[in-house]
């Protein structure tokens, strides 16, 4: 790890394919439901931002691979400190869907 690879911005599509080829890994969307339906990466569930804390219900393994997307990565990287705090042990932000180069699905 470099001095700058602390700015460096997460890439979605490499994430994809990283979860991809993760055994045990959960893609999870933290848009609102509304921007969810309108297309999300096939496989991902949707837990809201606004209710991450309470996302254990949804992700009970807290050493599980956690992959986590927003629209542009900014609340995925909240999301991701929220779930840090809760004792996650292995989670990522991959970024935002806008960058997203694969299919959607609605």
């Amino acid at each position: 790890m470099g001095i700058f690879s602390f700015f460096r911005q997460s890439d979605i599509n490499d994430g994809v394919k990283e979860y991809s080829r993760t055994a045990g890994a959960v893609l999870v969307d933290v848009r609102t439901p509304d921007e969810y339906s309108d297309g999300h990466i096939r496989g991902s569930i949707n837990i809201p931002l606004q209710r991450i804390s309470k996302a254990e219900a949804e992700l009970p393994d807290k050493s599980a691979p956690i992959f986590i997307y927003c629209r542009s990565g900014a609340r995925s990287g909240r999301a991701a400190a929220v779930l840090g705090g809760m004792g996650y042990k292995n989670v990522r932000n991959i970024g935002g869907i806008m960058s997203y180069r694969g299919e959607v699905v609605r």
